[in-house]
Parts: structure tokens; sequence; C-alpha cells
């Protein structure tokens, strides 16, 4: 059911409100020195539970593999990203700290931003290659203290549905640290809010389906197409997304 104007409103009001609320908790709790990883994974899980009921989207969890998510292994995991509920959904389905690779404008935001920092999100800059690999270096360090990532390898919000082209940088670290990636697919998400509007549909349902993890160390430094090739078939059949040919450095690769 397409959401009307004063019911859009709500929906956004509520939104921003949550969102301030996690966030001015965390930057108390950190002038307390009483911040924790622990405190602010219930937060977020608490955050996006809210998120969800507010457009009333339910979501089932598909695991066929039983994969699960070691705290003390390099984890990364990606996934397609169509829509804002993306974001909530990822946090509310699956185990562990996970926090995400996010653009650096996002971090400029008062309050919000300064949230996202305090609870470890990672910025990254995408117009800056140099700071790119700082920040990359960054994401390296929260792996190896216990942090679960979040990549979006697309970079962006598709504001078809249809997958965009994949960027190497979360690749790139997931060769560097050895870090096994766990392929996500998510479904129903770009009906109840597509990018780069303000459409909501109330009542949808979707699905986060999980693949087999990628151990990114079985793949040579010089073989990273063929590891983004093997994550995004894997990505594409999870979301339910067309399967076609592509090229990489001469090389075809069915994604």
């Amino acid at each position: 059911m397409k959401a009307g104007m004063r019911e859009r409103l709500f929906i956004i009001v509520k939104t921003i409100c949550a969102t301030l609320l996690i966030s001015l908790a965390s930057l108390h709790d950190t002038r307390r020195s009483r911040l924790t990883r622990e405190r602010c994974d219930k937060r977020l899980r608490w955050w996006s539970s809210k998120l969800l009921s507010f457009v009333s989207l339910s979501f089932r969890t598909f695991n066929p593999h039983h994969v699960e998510f070691p705290p003390d292994r390099p984890t990364i995991i990606m996934s397609n990203h169509s829509s804002l509920y993306d974001i909530p959904l990822i946090f509310a389905s699956l185990p562990g700290s996970i926090r995400m690779i996010a653009k650096k404008e996002l971090f400029e935001t008062p309050l919000w931003g300064r949230g996202m920092k305090v609870a470890e999100f990672i910025p990254i800059d995408r117009d800056n290659r140099r700071q790119a690999f700082r920040d990359l270096e960054e994401a390296r360090k929260k792996m190896e203290s216990g942090i679960i990532l979040w990549v979006a390898p697309e970079g962006t919000r598709s504001l078809t549905g249809e997958l965009y082209p994949f960027k190497r940088g979360g690749f790139m670290l997931a060769q560097k640290t050895g870090a096994t990636i766990i392929p996500v697919g998510i479904r129903g998400a770009y009906d109840v809010l597509p990018a780069k509007t303000y459409n909501f549909n109330i009542g949808r349902r979707a699905e986060i389906h999980i693949g087999e993890p990628i151990d990114a160390r079985k793949f040579p430094k010089k073989g990273i197409d063929a590891l983004m090739s093997e994550v995004e078939l894997q990505i594409r059949r999870l979301g339910d997304l067309p399967i076609r040919s592509t090229v990489r450095n001469g090389r075809s690769f069915n994604t």
C-alpha cells in the first residue's frame, strides 16, 4: 500500500527522531566514558527494528549453508543496495558487530555523523584516492578488532533496482586482509522505498538470502577480477537479479 502525504511525513519524522536518539545516547556515553561496542550493537538493532516497524516491513532470513559470522576471522558482508531500508534489514537480520563503510559526507551531518563515528562506522573519501586507501586501512584495523564490515560493492544505491558495476575497493581490502566475503542478496527493499524518492510503500515483505562464504585468500593478488565476478554472480542469484556475461580486463565472466 502506497503511503499518503501525511503518512510519509510521519515516517520521515519518526525515522529522524529514532536516528537522533541513538546518536545522542552514544555521544552521551562517550562523554561519560561508558560507550561500548555491545551498547552500540543493541542500539543499532533497536533502531533497525523501529525503522522497519514504521513502514510495517517484515522480513525473513534464508541461510541454507548455515553460515556463521565469527568475530575472530576478518569478515566482509557484501550485498546489493537499492534502498535505504537495506541498512536496517542488514542490522536486524544478521548477527555480530556489523558496521558499514559509508561515504564521508554522511559523517558531516550534525549529531548523526558524530554518532556514526563514535559507533565505529568507517568513512571513505570516494573523491580522494590516497585518502580512500587510508580509510581502507582503518577498516582493516576495525576488522582485526572484531568488527564485521558491510560493504555495498556498487558504491551507491541503485536507482532502478538493477545491480550497478562493482567498485574494487572492498575487494582489495578483502585480499589485503585475507577476509571471508559473505555474499547477501536483499529482495523487496527497493519496493519499500526506491532510491532518491519518498515513495514509501507500507506492509511489504523483504527477504535476506545468505550465500556461500568466499575466501579471498584463494584468489591470487592478480585475480581480483575473478573474485569480483564470483561475488557478483552469487549476489545476482541471491537477489533474484538477471545473470549476464561481463568482461573484466579482457576476460569474460558469468555474473
